[in-house]
């Protein structure tokens, strides 16, 4: 039997010209204290209801308590986990549509920022994160 992949959907939130950004908490096993987007593993979504759009409004709703619309494929790509998992992950866009920004879990997130696309870059994020926001700023697929 083939070994699948788990399906994560990052969704680049934006708000005038500044995006939505967490920062995972130091106790985090994947990606401890780095800049992301905000998102999650897909899970099963409501019958008829677009994945990738349910998976990245929930997600961005737990994760801050930010609702998004028009949600848009951008990118994808694969990596394994710290665990070892190997992952599908899917960048989409959305358009912020209200909600106050904060960290809804503490646990899991350190903080959450509004950055525009040169604050990103002066904060020396992971080069797989920089070029997410390269193709969400060029509007297509890397």
């Amino acid at each position: 039997m083939e070994e699948s992949h788990v399906v994560n959907v990052d969704c680049a939130v934006r708000r005038n010209e500044a995006y939505l950004l967490i920062e995972r908490a130091a106790s985090e096993e994947h990606a401890a204290d780095q800049l992301a987007f905000p998102g999650g593993k897909v899970e099963n979504p409501p019958d008829g209801a677009d994945a990738l759009a349910a998976t990245a409004s929930r997600e961005v709703r737990e994760e801050t308590g930010v609702a998004v619309e028009d949600v848009a494929y951008v990118t994808s790509g694969t990596f394994v986990s710290d665990t070892g998992h190997d992952v599908l992950n899917v960048v989409v866009t959305g358009q912020y549509a209200g909600g106050e920004a904060r960290a809804r879990e503490p646990e899991e997130l350190g903080a959450v920022r509004w950055l525009t696309a040169d604050e990103f870059r002066g904060r020396d994020p992971p080069e797989f994160l920089r070029e997410y926001v390269d193709a969400v700023e060029a509007g297509h697929s890397c």
